[in-house]
């Protein structure tokens, strides 16, 4: 697969209308330095030198739609009726992104993940978690407003964190849309969900969650295509790009060879969100008519860039420009 004509594609991005289903999540990052060990216990005294707030879950997903010339992207999900759900709103509508159907509720509490960190190593991170089952006339207005973007839609982004907001009643309804419109599915799976995923064109599990969902210990090349080969009948999916990390990503498609892309990561110093940018860049170019090939080549080039920054980072349309140009350059 060369990169030649990926160019092509990023121009489309623009024309892309994306809706994004999933769970919504505030990102909150206390930063500082660690100069002595607590008398209390045998743990590291921070003194906090800055606190910032980033989109994180599905709501980074839409980040990256975002930063990356995506058009019009509409967000799909459920925040409590607190400070923290008035913040996530204000930030995805900063970005751009249309939230008429984000949900709100008092009976529910933000999805809040707090990390704190110190000379760039994350020392430690607490979880605050919603229960949207308690939370029923929130769900029925979130279904409202899913139903009436994915009308209007190319591509359907599923970003499931296991929170609750992505169900098997949802999936069903989903893939049948799908069949009905015809529009573009990718889906970020979770094993809450592994046996309800049906029907999407694309699905990008990481090797972990490859391996819990087929059922395969993934150790070798053997190993790893006998789950992707796998995975493709349990989800009966268009095609499945496993990212491995290090081992950069392979792509399972129905009738055709397996393809490898090599890591193009020069410098790995966090990995979260690099799922979320993968998605993100797979639903784009594929919206923009991309190839799975070529949708996989420009993800590959993405979390490349990603995973080199500290914390729920995106990539811009500038950066990925840039980094398919020095490729080209360095053949």
């Amino acid at each position: 697969m060369t990169i030649d004509g990926l160019p092509s594609f990023l121009r489309r991005f623009s024309r892309v209308r994306a809706v994004v289903i999933g769970d919504l999540i505030l990102d909150q990052f206390i930063w500082g330095r660690v100069e002595r060990i607590s008398p209390e216990a045998p743990v590291p005294v921070v003194q906090v030198s800055d606190e910032s707030f980033r989109l994180g879950g599905a709501a980074n997903v839409v980040h990256n739609l975002r930063t990356l010339g995506g058009g019009r992207v509409a967000v799909c999900g459920l925040v409590g009726s607190d400070a923290a759900g008035r913040q996530l709103r204000r930030l995805l509508r900063d970005i751009g992104a249309t939230t008429t159907a984000v949900a709100s509720s008092r009976r529910l509490h933000t999805t809040r993940k707090t990390r704190i960190v110190a000379h760039q190593q994350q020392l430690v991170r607490l979880d605050r978690d919603q229960t949207p089952a308690t939370a029923a006339a929130a769900a029925a207005q979130l279904r409202r407003g899913i139903a009436r973007h994915v009308r209007t839609c190319d591509v359907v982004v599923i970003s499931d964190y296991g929170k609750g907001v992505v169900t098997a009643e949802l999936l069903r309804w989903l893939a049948a849309e799908r069949r009905r419109r015809g529009f573009c599915y990718v889906v970020d799976p979770k094993m809450q969900n592994f046996d309800h995923y049906r029907g999407a064109t694309l699905m990008t599990p990481n090797v972990s969650e490859a391996s819990r969902a087929a059922g395969v210990d993934i150790r070798d090349e053997a190993s790893l295509r006998k789950a992707g080969a796998l995975l493709l009948e349990r989800w009966q999916a268009d095609a499945v790009l496993i990212t491995r990390g290090e081992h950069g990503m392979t792509l399972f498609k129905r009738g055709a060879a397996v393809h490898h892309f090599p890591t193009l990561a020069r410098h790995v110093f966090d990995v979260t969100g690099a799922g979320d940018t993968v998605v993100a860049v797979c639903a784009l170019a594929l919206g923009a008519g991309a190839t799975m090939e070529a949708a996989a080549v420009l993800a590959n080039h993405a979390a490349g860039i990603v995973v080199g920054e500290v914390g729920t980072a995106t990539v811009s349309l500038a950066a990925l420009r840039a980094d398919l140009r020095q490729s080209v350059e360095r053949r």
